[in-house]
């Protein structure tokens, strides 16, 4: 009996010596935040995703997100090469906001990096494709980048 009262008062030392620290009391490990992905130029287009689908969400919760230049002009701004870049129309043929407007950036000689965004799909899609014939990267009609 009297060791058990023994190691009962070590743990009411003036100290806190032999008490183990309270789960609560301890220090939690420092979390480190994600580094914001950047542009690899001499990387593949999966190593490029990441930013382009970056860009693409910032542009999406802006006052822009229905305008075709501002995916460009974002993504020119992030390092991506407007020369290599498609987008569809933002507007109907009747002046309406697209459903849908998707935008690419073609790269190397064999992939593209692509976006689609819009009422009908939802949040951004982001995807790494295979180009088409001619270096092409969408389907269909685009609009002129000459701005």
């Amino acid at each position: 009996m009297l060791t058990a009262l023994a190691v009962a008062l070590v743990g009411c030392t003036p100290d806190g010596a032999g008490v183990p620290p309270s789960p609560e009391a301890s220090t939690p490990p420092p979390t480190i935040a994600p580094s914001p992905p950047t542009f690899a130029p001499d990387g593949s287009a999966e190593d490029n995703l990441p930013l382009f689908a970056a860009v693409t969400a910032e542009v999406w919760t802006s006052a822009d997100r229905d305008s075709g230049r501002a995916y460009v002009d974002a993504l020119t701004e992030a390092g991506f090469d407007k020369e290599r870049m498609q987008v569809t129309a933002d507007r109907s043929t009747v002046g309406n906001p697209a459903e849908s407007i998707q935008f690419s950036v073609a790269w190397r000689e064999d992939q593209c990096l692509i976006g689609q965004v819009g009422p009908s799909t939802g949040e951004p899609v982001t995807a790494v494709l295979p180009q088409l014939a001619e270096g092409r990267c969408l389907v269909g009609k685009t609009r002129p980048i000459d701005w």
